[in-house]
């Protein structure tokens, strides 16, 4: 094996990965991808019961990471073996969020009878294939102009990409990267255990006017307040997870991010109250709980807010791909000139870290695929000429989505990717055109749905490839095998993936429940899909929000706004999630602020930067850990002690100084004396 720091050959862009193209190594062997397709098989599964359950999913990338480490470090495994289990056993959380995101829809909508095996098993199935494999086909496309990009920080990648060369470092890199893991693992655990509360809603009321009350519930004794707008203003979430990635992203990208949650939180929430005030409970969906007042706060962001930052992700969409039209451009061009042989593939030798599926085959799998997406299009809904287009729109939204999914993952990491709200915003085009088509009913519905599900499982798998992309790109991987190993991934995680969705909703129905949508397996972000879905095509959308939503986005632009996509997102995350961000991108600055004050020289300066990165790292991995150990147990119906039945958020912030404490002094601590060469640098 060669050493992978013995050449200084580079690829094109003139960046060194940390394994030289020259360097021959194992890469894709059996025992690698046997271990990446059963990674993803257990983490997608597992992704699916908390999905389904709390909306949200775990990354699988660090747990990937680190197990495909072990397991292969002791086999005398490469640290490009590693990367291809990684790869192969992280794709399956993004096919699972796909999924949960939007087969449940179905049958919630009613378009399927129920969610057995002959209802639903071959329609799902084929669904989650066609969109995770054009997941990969579109992120292929646009790979080059996305990973070389020295704007887009991609913080998940360069933590995955730490884990991974921490083991090649030596003991000291290793130290700080698998510290760090443990501080996360074990800050995040004493909230597993009820010993800490992470997470608490501050309510403000804005005040009253004169002395006319507003009653928030339906019943005489539900609470009165003053005509004062009223919110809340969640606190930091402290998670070891959400710190890490603000401090890899750093302040600027964290405060765009949070600025949309000020506005929703801040501004149009108390408005709205403020505003409507009793005329809320006819407003705001049957069955909504407003006999508190944060039963109301909560719904008018769901069902008021939420939408019109559907509107700003619609423009920012628009926007994002328009700034990043060279990159776009120029990926498809040089993809259509090898298609038309005008390439320089093949005629000239071409390094290893340079090598790509062809052209040719990803467009002629496109072709394909797309062909197959209209004959079920057509199956689905007995539509010739309304599966036509929703297939065109399907190939068109799956690509632009796709590529902004990349790019917010280059920006926030795959775990705060708000695939459901890219999702959301191809459902609204996608049910616009159908009912300017006078398609309507159950099979409108239908055609939406399957639009909305490729295109939603698309974009996932997108934004976790490119990400994978990113790591194989840091490491010194090579692109083409990357490429093969996710295809083979998706299909097996495709093939499976139903098999949990049914377990849950099944067994939920045994219980006593009605399966998806109910309370014990809500599954909000389906939930919502259906109801969007038969209001549009119903014709009982409020596009009001919408389009307030589109007037913001357009403001943000004319008062150029950095990235109004992610102060949409801000507006769409819960706040807990977008502060906690924040306050890492405050450390984050703190540090450099200190490190600037300390004079110290450029080498110096490059080692805080590069344990910061690997502190963060392993915060990001730790919490990971712990958070997918308890979706197994919840999974398997085992109980997890709790020490307090109300447990404080002040000691939560005690935890939180910890956390802080960690970020700021040990990279600072560090710096390494003044005559020391320099490392290379973490982040490129």
């Amino acid at each position: 094996m060669s050493n992978p720091r013995s050449s200084s050959s580079s690829n094109q862009s003139g960046y060194k990965p940390f394994v030289p193209p020259s360097a021959e190594m194992k890469e894709f062997t059996l025992r690698a991808v046997l271990l990446g397709l059963v990674m993803t098989v257990v983490l997608g599964a597992a992704n699916a019961y908390l999905g389904l359950r709390a909306g949200q999913t775990i990354a699988a990338t660090y747990p990937a990471a680190v197990i495909s480490m072990a397991i292969l470090r002791i086999r005398r495994g490469s640290i490009l073996e590693e990367n291809i289990a990684r790869t192969a056993g992280s794709i399956g959380e993004s096919v699972a969020a796909g999924a949960i995101f939007t087969l449940p829809a179905f049958f919630i909508a009613g378009v399927w009878p129920s969610f057995g095996f002959a209802d639903a098993y071959w329609k799902s199935t084929a669904l989650m294939i066609v969109g995770s494999v054009l997941g990969v086909l579109f992120c292929s496309l646009i790979r080059r102009g996305m990973v070389e990009d020295r704007e887009l920080p991609f913080p998940e990648s360069v933590a995955a990409g730490e884990i991974h060369k921490a083991g090649q470092r030596g003991a000291e890199a290793a130290r700080h990267l698998f510290n760090s893991m443990a501080f996360g693992a074990g800050a995040f655990l004493l909230s597993t255990f009820r010993l800490v509360a992470i997470d608490k809603d501050i309510p403000i009321n804005m005040g009253a006017i004169g002395s006319s009350k507003i009653k928030l519930g339906a019943s005489a004794s539900a609470p009165a307040v003053g005509t004062g707008g009223i919110t809340n203003f969640a606190a930091p979430s402290i998670s070891p997870a959400y710190f890490g990635v603000g401090y890899i992203i750093g302040p600027e990208l964290a405060a765009l991010n949070f600025s949309g949650g000020v506005i929703a939180w801040g501004l149009l929430v108390p408005m709205i109250i403020y505003l409507l005030g009793p005329e809320l409970n006819s407003i705001l969906p049957a069955g909504t709980n407003t006999e508190a007042w944060g039963g109301t706060i909560t719904a008018v962001w769901r069902f008021i807010v939420r939408p019109i930052a559907v509107g700003g992700m619609l423009v920012g969409t628009a926007y994002t791909l328009f700034m990043r039209r060279k990159s776009i451009f120029g990926g498809l061009a040089k993809a259509f000139s090898e298609l038309r042989g005008g390439g320089a593939a093949g005629k000239t030798a071409v390094i290893r870290t340079e090598r790509y599926m062809s052209s040719r085959t990803i467009f002629l799998l496109i072709a394909v695929f797309f062909v197959l997406m209209t004959a079920l299009y057509i199956y689905m809904t007995s539509l010739v000429m309304g599966a036509i287009v929703a297939a065109i729109v399907m190939l068109l939204a799956g690509f632009f989505f796709a590529t902004v999914s990349g790019y917010l993952v280059g920006l926030i990491g795959s775990s705060n990717n708000p695939i459901s709200g890219l999702t959301l915003s191809t459902l609204v085009i996608a049910a616009l055109l159908m009912v300017s088509m006078g398609v309507s009913g159950m099979k409108g519905v239908a055609a939406v749905l399957g639009v909305a599900a490729v295109v939603c499982v698309s974009s996932a798998v997108a934004g976790e490839l490119l990400q994978d992309f990113k790591v194989g790109y840091i490491l010194g991987g090579t692109p083409r095998t990357i490429q093969i190993v996710e295809l083979i991934a998706v299909l097996c995680a495709s093939l499976v993936m139903y098999f949990p969705l049914l377990v849950l909703h099944q067994g939920n129905i045994n219980a006593g429940g009605t399966g998806f949508g109910d309370r014990q397996l809500s599954a909000p972000q389906a939930g919502l899909m259906a109801a969007l879905a038969q209001g549009i095509v119903g014709r009982e959308m409020a596009w009001p929000l919408i389009v307030i939503g589109i007037m913001l986005g357009a403001a943000m632009i004319m008062v150029k706004v950095k990235s109004p996509m992610l102060v949409a997102i801000g507006m769409y995350l819960p706040l807990a999630t977008t502060s906690a961000i924040f306050v890492g991108g405050v450390i984050r600055w703190v540090v450099d602020r200190l490190r600037d004050r300390r004079r110290l020289n450029a080498a110096q300066k490059i080692r805080v930067e590069n344990v910061g990165v690997l502190a963060a790292s392993g915060l990001i991995a730790g919490e990971a850990l712990v958070g997918l150990g308890t979706a197994t147990c919840n999974f398997f119906s085992i109980p997890i002690p709790g020490v307090f039945e109300n447990p404080s958020y002040v000691a939560g912030l005690l935890v939180a100084a910890l956390i802080v404490y960690l970020l700021v002094k040990v990279p600072l601590d560090n710096a390494g004396r003044a005559d020391e060469p320099a490392p290379p640098a973490a982040m490129m």
